[in-house]
Formats: structure tokens, C-alpha cells, sequence
């Protein structure tokens, strides 16, 4: 198997991005401001609180886009919005021919899209499609959908473009913000969205980057008291961004000196190992016996989590020993049986590669 995984920031170009975060905070919140929890509820001629409408001005300078929203229902919501946002009810969608994620799919199915798939990995392919189809929106995945997946987000949306200069172009750039060095939005996309739970923020909050006409159709929409992100959230979110760059940095070089070592044959048992975007940027070992169940279960006594909570969240920090992702598993349903998913999440390698070995030893017995 062969992986093409996304390339991800240095430590010291996660550091940049910290340093520019802060730098656009300054430039929005007083000193004083920053040193609260922020306000409630709605207030007059924002229809927000004050402090999630500044958070969103900063969001917005920071990834460089007409606008920014916060929204409740974490990626899967920012997703169904930004859809609702540029899409009817029966239009037509295009996706990459491969298995959509399964929130996604949910919101394709609660709007009744319509859907036409190309293969993302081929450019012309996707000109082709877009061209012959009677198309209203797209929609790209930034990480990887299938273990071969090896498109550039990028040349999609230009390829797209291209051929349909005024499509919508909606990003799902979970388990890709700020490991990678611009998002969907910042590559031409009409709207990119997020989780920010994924980025050590507060549970259950997604955000919306992009195109100031959308977004404002819907904050019209979003007028409820209860839908409004409470400004001691938006500051939540704020801080788990300052610190996400350098810590997910960290964990992609850790990944990738395990691999080496794995690689190397340090770890009797191991087979191969790949890093993959899958969907967060991960370590996939493949194991000499079919037996990835059990080596999953004696990581968990070892002191491995066993599966996510909001996939490198906040309370995520010990290393993540689980099972391959839905989508991985749909493409390749053989597969499971002898590969496993790590996440080092705030680890080293040395605790990564001493929980392995003992799992890979325990199951054999």
C-alpha cells in the first residue's frame, strides 16, 4: 500500500502561525477584554454576543476571508449549513468517487441531494465531470478519503473552477486546520469548514470561513438566542487555536520518527507502517498476524485511549491506538484485520513504540 498524506507545518512554521493568531487578536480586543470570559446572550444590532461577533472578525483577518461564523453542532454542522447556504433541496452535488464521510452523507440525505462523483485524484476526470453534469455545488474533503487518495485540494477546486467558474465550492477541512499551510477558503473555495473541538476548543463548536454573501444569509437565519455561540465559547475557541499549531506539529514529527523506526525493524511483529491522513494525520501499522483486535485491546490496558473523543481534542493526550476509520474501512473492509491506527496526540515516540511492542507481545500469548 502505498499513502500520499498530506505535508504537514514545521514546528517553527506552527510557531509562525501561533505568533500571527495573537498578532490578530491584538488588533481586535483591548487588553481588558481579552482578560474576561467575554459576554451573553443577543445582544442589539448584532443579534450575538459582542465577544463571538470580535471572535469572528479575528477568525476572518487571521485565514484571510470576507467573513467568519461560529456555529453549534461542531464540523458536522458547519458542513450542513455552508450546503444549506449555496444549495436547494434535489440540486446537485459534486463529490470525490469515494465513501463520503457519514455525517456528510447524512446531510446529503437530510437536503435530498442529488449526487455526481469523480475521481479527484484525476484532474481531467473531474473537468470532464463537471463539464458533461448539470452541477450546483461541490464539495472537497481536505484529508484523505481513501488509503490512495493522493489529490492536491487546491488543483481540485482550479480544476473545478475551470470548467464552472460560479460553482459553490464547500471544503471539509477537519483534521486539516493549521497542520497544512492554508485552509479550503484560502485556496479558492467559497466556504471552508471546521470543527474547533478538533483544535482544543470547546465541545460541540464548528466554524464557517469564507464568503461574506453566504454567511450573512446565514446569520440571518440564525437568529435563535439558543444558536448563538456564548462569547466565553468564542474565546475557548480562540485559545485552543493558539495552541493547536505547535502541539499538532509536534505529534506529526513525532508520527514520523515512529514510522522510521518501525520501518527499520524495531518492533518484532510490525510489517509496515505508513503515515496517512485518515482522517487525521496518523500512523497505519499493518501487523505480521491477523490480529489487530487484539493488540487494540492490550494497548488499552497499556495506557492507550481506544478511540476519540473529538479526534485530537483537548482531552485527548495520552497516544490513540484504534481502528482504521469508516471511510478506510468501506474502501478496504479486508484491511482491518491487520492494521491498526496511532495517534501519539501529545506523546513521544518512546511511549508509542513501548505500548506497541508489549500489545504486539501480550496478543500473541
Amino acid at each position: 500500500m502505498e499513502t500520499y498524506p498530506l505535508t504537514s507545518l514545521t514546528i517553527e512554521e506552527a510557531t509562525q502561525k501561533q505568533f500571527a493568531l495573537v498578532d490578530a487578536i491584538t488588533k481586535e480586543f483591548k487588553g481588558s477584554e481579552i482578560l474576561t470570559r467575554g459576554d451573553l446572550g443577543v445582544v442589539p444590532g448584532l443579534n450575538q454576543p459582542k465577544t463571538t461577533h470580535q471572535v469572528e472578525k479575528v477568525l476572518a483577518n487571521f485565514f484571510d476571508a470576507e467573513a467568519a461564523m461560529l456555529v453549534r453542532g461542531a464540523g458536522t454542522m458547519a458542513i450542513r449549513l455552508a450546503m444549506h447556504a449555496v444549495l436547494k433541496a434535489g440540486d446537485t452535488l459534486l463529490v470525490h468517487d469515494a465513501p463520503v464521510y457519514p455525517t456528510t452523507q447524512t446531510s446529503i440525505e437530510m437536503m435530498n441531494l442529488k449526487v455526481i462523483k469523480a475521481d479527484f485524484n484525476d484532474l481531467e476526470a473531474v473537468k470532464a465531470v463537471a463539464a458533461a453534469s448539470d452541477i450546483q455545488g461541490a464539495l472537497v474533503q481536505f484529508t484523505r478519503q481513501k488509503p490512495d487518495d493522493s489529490y492536491d485540494i487546491g488543483e481540485v477546486i482550479a480544476a473545478i473552477q475551470a470548467v464552472l467558474p460560479d460553482c459553490p465550492i464547500i471544503t471539509d477541512d477537519n483534521y486539516a486546520v493549521l497542520k497544512v499551510p492554508q485552509i479550503g477558503s484560502e485556496l479558492g473555495a467559497t466556504m471552508a469548514c471546521f470543527s474547533t473541538f478538533k483544535l482544543l476548543g470547546p465541545e460541540g463548536v464548528g466554524c464557517i470561513i469564507g464568503s461574506k454573501v453566504a454567511i450573512a444569509k446565514l446569520r440571518k437565519e440564525n437568529y435563535s438566542g439558543g444558536l448563538q455561540v456564548q462569547g466565553f465559547e468564542a474565546i475557548a475557541v480562540l485559545q485552543g487555536l493558539i495552541y493547536a499549531p505547535v502541539a499538532l506539529a509536534i505529534s506529526a514529527q513525532v508520527s514520523g520518527k515512529v514510522c522510521t523506526r518501525l520501518n527499520n525493524g524495531e518492533i518484532p511483529g510490525v510489517k509496515k507502517a505508513f503515515i496517512a491522513n485518515a482522517q487525521s494525520k496518523v500512523l497505519l501499522i499493518e501487523l505480521e498476524e491477523a490480529n489487530a483486535n487484539e493488540v487494540l485491546i492490550e494497548a488499552e490496558k497499556l495506557g492507550a485511549a481506544p478511540n476519540p473523543i473529538g479526534a485530537e481534542s483537548k482531552y485527548e493526550f495520552v497516544p490513540m491506538f484504534y481502528r482504521l476509520s469508516g471511510t478506510f474501512r468501506a474502501a478496504n473492509p479486508k484491511a482491518s484485520e491487520s492494521m491498526i491506527r496511532v495517534n501519539p496526540m501529545r506523546s513521544g515516540e518512546e511511549t508509542v513504540l513501548r505500548i506497541l511492542k508489549e500489545a504486539i507481545l501480550k496478543a500473541a500469548k
